[in-house]
């Protein structure tokens, strides 16, 4: 799931020998892990332009990356970004780009975990990432419908699921209905006409 400009796949193909090690360094960097840390399910508050959703975090399933996306909800990486991906009954996507179409600052990538049995059902939250299956930094999804084409195979590696919606459910379908169209500057087509604006993400201090 490549949201990036044209260029963005030759980046990839330069970097991909790298990722790996890079991937693994951040495994072992300081996550937020004191965030709630008996909590193996915290909640995290996703304050849209067009309504709020909570979501459920998988910490016993996805430790690495909850801790990845604890990390950029607490630095407030998140606040100002937007929806910049949305496409009908597949997925909704942010956590990269403000309004402007600038790039936040990234935190090495970390390792993939989709072989940890969570499905890329409706619903779920999971990472966007390159080629690579070691590349999900910050951008992530909300799918939309039952992608199994996203998960793990013998084949191939998936995309990691670390958590549910639990609330606001029809906030994410509302944002999966608008109307979208060519974006010169991300150079995509699925871009939303209105901008749709990830104002805040906090962490809930108790299990929603």
């Amino acid at each position: 799931m490549n949201t990036m400009r044209n260029n963005g796949i030759i980046f990839v193909l330069i970097t991909s020998l790298g990722l790996f090690s890079t991937a693994a360094k951040a495994q072992t960097d300081c996550f937020p892990e004191d965030i709630l840390p008996e909590n193996m399910f915290p909640s995290v508050r996703l304050e849209t332009s067009m309504g709020d959703i909570v979501i459920e975090l998988n910490r016993l399933r996805a430790p690495a990356t909850v801790n990845n996306f604890l990390r950029y909800v607490t630095e407030g990486q998140y606040n100002g970004t937007i929806f910049h991906r949305v496409i009908p009954e597949f997925v909704i996507q942010t956590g990269g780009y403000t309004e402007n179409i600038e790039e936040r600052d990234l935190h090495p990538p970390v390792l993939n975990e989709s072989g940890n049995g969570l499905k890329n059902m409706p619903m779920t939250v999971a990472m966007a990432r390159y080629e690579d299956p070691h590349s999900a930094t910050s951008q992530f999804y909300i799918n939309m419908a039952a992608n199994s084409s996203l998960d793990p195979n013998a084949a191939n590696w998936g995309y990691t699921v670390f958590g549910q919606v639990v609330s606001g459910q029809e906030v994410a379908t509302a944002i999966s209905e608008v109307e979208t169209g060519y974006n010169e500057n991300l150079d995509a087509t699925d871009v939303p006409l209105k901008t749709i604006t990830l104002i805040s993400a906090s962490v809930l201090e108790q299990p929603h």
